[in-house]
């Protein structure tokens, strides 16, 4: 309540015209106070939900509560003592590339508060997989579970994408407890293409065999897959296919959408701004998705929903749809942590 009824409004008229700032001085803060024990045992006290009713185990990973931090947030990996404290059950930093990039050019977030949404063309800008791999050992182990999400640089042709992913893995690798193969954002040209079955299946075939390489006499960690919400059901299930036959631990369902359904009001002067949409609009769509997985594989691949879960109820509704684990991002944004908090507590109500 406090966060939507005076953080937010100010935060958002301080930035409203360059809302990336308000994610750049949010990640920066929490980076800083993810330094301070005091700032660590409150958070975990006022805003954190412990109960072992909330413990979920999937593909040989404990879970504290099954609400995450989707990829995205902090893509540098710097914020991640804050964000465990703040009551997430596990955390997924990046999208990391390989190599150090940009992104796309400013302006490439916006905001669409009547539709409680955002649009976004960030392009991956990050500082590149060496980069994390110094943050995350700084991290390591984290009090959660820690998921990386890979993508590949925006220079790197389609044919050699599997290089690009597997170099970034093999740097990475040691500070993570799971990875997730970022093929589906919109926003790097051509990438969506290696959702495609052959290119999929050498993508994930190289980074199986990475992964077991890295592991050698342990188990491989765990290789996740996000897809985009735009396939339809005969893509999707090319994509599951694939993830058989290549061992997959599970899918993340989805990623932004490139539709615009949704959009209402004074946000309809965004509608053309290029870039994948997120948010209340996604709503739907993300649990049909999650749903039509759920019955194409009799619930034997764990999926972790994301996509408009602006509330416990959306979450719920997530939940019922067939994912196992959720992740909130763009719910945030609108609602603050406490969203966190207040969708374990209606998990335990339950």
């Amino acid at each position: 309540m406090f966060y939507t009824s005076m953080i937010r409004p100010i935060l958002f008229a301080l930035t409203h015209k360059d809302p990336e700032l308000a994610h750049g001085l949010t990640v920066d803060l929490l980076r800083r106070l993810g330094s301070l024990k005091a700032f660590r045992v409150l958070a975990g006290r006022a805003v954190a939900v412990h109960d072992p009713r909330l413990e979920r185990e999937l593909f040989g990973i404990r879970f504290p509560n099954p609400v995450g931090l989707a990829g995205g947030f902090d893509k540098d990996a710097v914020a991640i003592p804050a964000m465990a404290a703040l009551g997430f059950g596990f955390l997924e930093v990046g999208t990391v590339t390989l190599r150090p990039q940009p992104g796309n050019p400013r302006p490439r977030l916006f905001r669409l508060p009547e539709s409680r949404a955002v649009i976004n063309r960030m392009g991956f800008n990050n500082a590149g997989a060496e980069a994390m791999a110094t943050q995350l050992s700084r991290n390591w182990p984290a009090a959660v579970p820690l998921g990386v999400s890979l993508g590949k640089n925006k220079s790197t042709p389609e044919g050699q994408a599997a290089e690009d992913y597997c170099k970034a893995l093999r740097l990475v690798h040691p500070h993570l407890d799971y990875f997730a193969v970022n093929i589906s954002s919109p926003n790097t040209p051509g990438l969506r293409n290696l959702q495609g079955k052959a290119a999929l299946d050498e993508l994930l075939g190289e980074l199986q065999r990475t992964a077991r390489e890295l592991a050698g006499d342990q188990a491989p960690k765990p290789l996740l897959v996000k897809i985009a919400p735009d396939l339809n059901e005969g893509q999707i299930a090319e994509v599951l296919e694939v993830c058989d036959a290549q061992a997959v631990a599970g899918i993340i369902a989805t990623n932004t959408t490139l539709g615009r359904d949704g959009i209402k009001g004074a946000d309809m002067r965004l509608a053309d701004e290029a870039g994948g949409l997120s948010g209340r609009p996604l709503s739907a769509r993300s649990r049909e998705v999650v749903a039509f997985i759920e019955r194409e594989t009799g619930g034997r691949l764990p999926i972790v929903g994301v996509g408009g879960i602006m509330g416990a109820d959306d979450a719920l509704r997530m939940f019922d749809a067939g994912a196992s684990l959720i992740q909130v991002y763009t719910g945030m944004i609108y609602r603050g942590v406490g969203l966190v908090k207040e969708i374990n507590q209606a998990l335990l109500r339950r």
